[in-house]
């Protein structure tokens, strides 16, 4: 679980604590990307995500497949939520989707309510 001191202040006063989501590589990769489960923070406006050292900024609709891209090298990515029932990756891609050690436990448990799988390392 996260604890409040992890969470990130906005304006309001609004604690919103980081999420656990999908993040796919579509420069280049048609749905073939490389994809990974992580935790994820977002700026106060929620335009831009921060995920490993990285910046993501939204594309706002000037992407075709996707909808932010990596500020310091223009790559373009899919970050959404992740599902229930899996199936994170388009329906036309294949290829594993890698799950942060970090998240492992809070994803098999929490999101996806597969309890018994918390040590697969793969989605």
């Amino acid at each position: 679980m996260i604890a409040e001191s992890e969470c990130t202040l906005f304006a309001e006063g609004l604690l919103v604590k980081p999420h656990i989501m999908y993040i796919e590589l579509k420069s280049g990769q048609n749905d073939n990307g490389p994809a990974r489960i992580g935790r994820v923070t977002f700026s106060k406006s929620g335009k831009s995500v921060y995920y490993r050292g990285k910046r993501f900024q939204t594309c706002k609709g000037h992407a075709f497949c996707a909808n932010f891209f990596d500020v310091e090298t223009g790559e373009e990515y899919w970050i959404s939520g992740c599902k229930k029932a899996g199936g994170d990756r388009h329906w036309a891609g294949s290829g594993p989707v890698h799950i942060d050690e970090d998240v492992r436990e809070e994803y098999w448990t929490e999101i996806r309510r597969l309890p018994q799988n918390r040590n697969r390392k793969l989605a």
